[in-house]
C-alpha cells in the first residue's frame, strides 16, 4: 500500500451471537486492530469496523431454549463481546449490529436494487441445510447422504418457497476478478480452492426464507410478509451500511474495504458470494480478502467438552494483554493454523519481550545512567556506527510490505532483527572498555546507537503493543505520533537529545503457569471409585508406544484408544474390581484395573469393546499393577462402559 492511500477501511467479520468470543475471535480483532494502529500511525485515514451478526434460525433456536426472544439474547451477547473489545481496548471505530434499523434499511435497499436488476428471481428450493453453519449444500457434498461436510452435524431437508440470487450469472466475472488481481485472496494459496470451487459451475443461490421469521424482512414493496432474507445476504452487507449505504452514505468515501479479515471457514462466503453482491450492486470490490487459519490447544482442537477452549480475557489477564497480542501475532504465519499453548506462550514473553526488548532497554537506562547521567546525544552516531544504522535502516524499508501482504509474523521477525543489531553492538564495542580507556564519544555515540535503534522500533512496534510501547517511549523521551514515524523511520534521521527516565521491568521473566487447568469430569467415575479401595502406589513412568504418560489432574490431555477385552477375572478380596487383559493394538496386552464387578461379571466382557484411557500413569492396586482405565457413565440406573457403536479396529484413536 502506497503512502498516497488516504482511506484505509479494515473489517474483522462480524461475529455469531450463539457463543461467547473465544480466542479465534480475539486473533481476528486483534489483527485488525494492528492494522489499524499501524494505518493511522503511518497517516492514513483509517476506519476499523467489528460487530456481531445476530439473524438467522441458529439464534431464534437459541434464544428459546434459554426462554429468551431472539432480540433479548443477541442484545446479551452482542453487549460481551463489545464488553471484550472494550476490555482488549481495540481501537474500532464502530460496532455494528445487524439488528441496528439503519443496517436493515440498508440490507432493503441492497435488495430492492438487485431485484430490480434482474438479478433476482421467484422460485423453490429444495436442499439439505445444516443450520449451526446456516448453509445449503447439495446433496453430493453431504457426508454420509445426512451429515455437514464442515461441522459434520445432521443437516435437515428443506423444502420452501425462496427468492434466488443469479450467482451463476456471476462466474466469468469472478473469474477474471481473481485473475486480475492476484492479492484479492490472501494467502494466495487459499484463492486456488476459492478459483476451483467457481469454475465447477456456480449454482444460483436462495437468498430468502420462510420457516422462521428472525430476519431482515424483504422490502415492502415486494409485499413477500412471510419472507425474511438468507443470513449471509444480510450480514456481508454490514460492510457498506456501516458506512451509510442507502441511508445518509456519509462514510462510502471509505469503501472499498482495503481488508476484509475472516476465519478460513467463511472466505467462501466472503470471496464468492460477496464480490457477486457487489457487482450486482455496482460497487467496487474489496482491495484484500485475507483469511487466518484455527487455533488448537497442545496439539488439539478446542472443544468444551474437553474442557480446552481457550478464553482470550483469562490469558490477557493472567499473562498481560500486550503479551497475548504479540503471542498471537507473532507465532503463526498468517493464513496458517497455530497451536496455543502456555509453554509456547511464556517462552515467547521470557525470550523474545523479556530478553530482547525489556533487557535492551534495561541496558540502555544502565549505560546512560552510569555513564553520562542519564543523558543521550547522536551527534557521533553516524560517525561511529553507520555500518550499523544502515543495516537497521535496510530492514526498516522493507516492512510495510509484510504488513499490508499480512506478513506480520515476518514484520515481527524483522524488527527483532534489528533489536540484534543493537544487542550485539554492545557485545562487539564494550562501553564499558572505552569508558575505561576515556573514550566518552564513542561510548555516547554507542549509547546513542542503542537508543536510537529502540526509538525506531518502537514506533514499529507501537502498533502490536500499544500499552507496553508507550512505556519504553515515555522512558526514552519520545512521543509516539505520525510526526516521528515521518522522522526515524521514513526521513531516516536520530533522535533529539533526551533524557532517559526509569521504568519499572516490563516483562518481569515468568516461571510458572498461570491459567487455570480443565477441571476433571463425571467421565473419572471409575478411576474416583478405584482410589477408594486400597492405598495406591505410584510406580516410575513406564513408556508405552511413545505416549506421554499423565495424571489424573491432566486427564484432558489423554490418548483414548479401542480395545479388546480379550480376558478378565476376579480380584481376590475385592467385591468392585476385576482384573483385565485389553488388547490395544501394542506388542503386548494392557493389565487393568476396573471397578466395574458389580455391573459386569468377567465372563461377559471377554470378546467386547472398550474405550481405554491409553497414557494414563500406572499405578498399583491391591498389590496389581493398573496400566490404564476404562471409560463409563454412571447414574442412578447403574454404570455403563462407553463403547463403540460399531466394532472398530483395536487401537484406533478417539477425537
Amino acid at each position: 500500500m502506497q503512502k498516497s492511500c488516504k482511506n484505509v477501511y479494515i473489517t474483522t467479520p462480524i461475529y455469531y451471537v450463539n457463543d461467547i468470543a473465544h480466542i479465534g475471535h480475539a486473533y481476528t480483532t486483534i489483527i485488525a486492530d494492528m492494522l489499524a494502529r499501524y494505518s493511522r500511525l503511518v497517516g492514513h485515514n483509517t476506519y476499523l469496523l467489528t460487530g456481531t451478526d445476530e439473524h438467522g434460525q441458529k439464534i431464534a433456536q437459541s434464544a428459546e431454549a434459554r426462554g429468551k426472544t431472539p432480540k433479548e439474547y443477541a442484545d446479551e451477547i452482542s453487549g460481551k463481546f463489545r464488553a471484550l473489545w472494550d476490555d482488549f481496548d481495540i481501537s474500532y471505530d464502530q460496532f455494528i449490529r445487524t439488528t441496528d434499523e439503519n443496517h436493515k434499511v440498508g440490507v432493503q435497499k441492497a435488495f430492492s436494487k438487485m431485484f430490480e436488476k434482474g438479478d433476482i428471481y421467484k422460485g423453490e428450493y429444495e436442499g439439505f441445510y445444516c443450520v449451526p453453519c446456516e448453509t445449503f449444500y447439495p446433496e453430493s457434498q453431504l457426508v454420509d447422504e445426512q451429515f455437514c461436510p464442515e461441522c459434520a452435524r445432521a443437516t435437515i431437508l428443506v423444502k420452501e418457497e425462496s427468492y434466488f440470487f443469479k450467482l451463476s450469472k456471476y462466474e466469468d466475472k469472478l473469474l477474471k476478478w481473481y485473475e486480475d488481481n492476484p492479492d484479492c485472496i490472501l494467502p494466495r494459496a487459499k484463492k486456488n480452492e476459492i478459483v476451483n470451487f467457481v469454475k465447477n459451475e456456480l449454482k444460483d443461490l436462495s437468498i430468502s426464507r420462510t420457516s422462521f421469521d428472525w430476519g431482515v424482512k424483504l422490502p415492502e414493496s415486494m409485499n413477500e410478509p412471510r419472507h425474511v432474507m438468507y443470513v449471509w445476504l444480510d450480514a456481508l452487507l454490514n460492510y457498506t451500511t456501516a458506512l451509510g449505504y442507502g441511508t445518509d452514505e456519509k462514510n462510502m468515501d471509505f469503501w472499498p474495504a482495503n481488508i476484509h479479515l475472516v476465519g478460513k471457514d467463511i472466505l467462501r462466503f466472503h470471496a464468492i458470494y460477496w464480490p457477486a453482491f457487489l457487482m450486482s450492486l455496482d460497487l467496487p470490490l474489496p482491495k484484500h480478502i485475507a483469511a487466518h487459519g484455527w487455533w488448537t490447544r497442545d496439539g488439539e482442537k478446542m472443544s468444551k467438552s474437553k474442557g480446552n477452549v481457550v478464553n482470550p480475557k483469562e490469558v490477557a489477564d493472567a499473562y498481560g494483554l500486550d503479551a497475548f497480542r504479540y503471542f498471537l501475532l507473532r507465532e503463526v504465519p498468517f493464513g496458517q493454523d497455530g497451536d496455543f499453548s502456555q509453554k509456547a506462550l511464556i517462552n515467547r514473553i521470557n525470550s523474545d519481550l523479556g530478553n530482547d526488548l525489556g533487557n535492551l532497554l534495561n541496558r540502555i537506562i544502565g549505560m546512560s545512567g552510569k555513564y553520562f547521567n542519564f543523558n543521550v546525544s547522536s551527534k557521533d552516531v553516524e560517525k561511529f556506527h553507520k555500518k550499523e544504522l544502515d543495516e537497521v535502516n535496510t530492514i526498516i524499508d522493507s516492512l510495510e510490505s509484510y504488513i499490508y501482504n499480512m506478513q506480520i509474523n515476518k514484520y515481527l521477525e524483522e524488527i527483532w532483527k534489528t533489536l540484534s543489531i543493537a544487542n550485539k553492538a554492545i557485545t562487539d564495542y564494550e562501553p564499558w572498555n572505552l569508558m575505561k580507556e576515556n573514550k566518552e564519544d564513542e561510548a555516547m555515540a554507542l549509547v546513542a546507537l542503542i537508543t536510537n535503534i529502540m526509538s525506531k522500533a518502537s514506533l514499529l512496534l507501537d502498533s502490536v503493543m500499544p500499552h507496553k510501547i508507550k512505556d519504553i517511549a515515555s522512558s526514552l523521551g519520545i512521543e509516539i505520533s505520525t510526526e516521528n514515524y515521518n522522522k526515524l523511520i521514513i526521513e531516516k534521521k536520530l533522535i533529539d537529545d533526551i533524557k532517559i527516565t526509569k521504568v519499572d521491568a516490563l516483562f518481569p521473566r515468568i516461571e510458572e503457569v498461570l491459567l487455570s487447568q480443565p477441571e476433571v469430569s463425571d467421565v473419572t467415575v471409575l478411576q474416583k471409585d478405584v482410589s477408594k479401595y486400597e492405598s495406591k502406589e505410584e510406580l516410575e513412568p513406564l513408556e508405552l508406544d511413545g505416549l506421554n504418560l499423565i495424571t489424573i489432574d491432566n486427564f484432558f490431555e489423554t490418548t483414548i484408544k479401542i480395545g479388546t477385552i480379550v480376558e478378565a477375572n476376579e480380584v481376590p478380596k475385592s467385591s468392585k474390581l476385576l482384573i483385565l487383559k485389553v488388547d490395544l493394538g501394542e506388542n503386548r496386552t494392557r493389565q487393568i484395573l476396573a471397578g466395574i464387578k458389580e455391573f459386569y461379571s468377567a465372563s461377559e466382557l471377554i470378546g467386547t469393546q472398550a474405550c481405554v484411557v491409553a497414557n494414563l500413569k500406572p499405578v498399583k492396586l491391591m498389590g496389581y499393577l493398573s496400566e490404564g482405565m476404562l471409560l463409563a457413565a454412571k447414574d442412578e440406573d447403574g454404570l455403563s462402559l462407553i463403547r463403540p457403536e460399531k466394532p472398530k479396529k483395536i487401537g484406533t484413536k478417539i477425537s
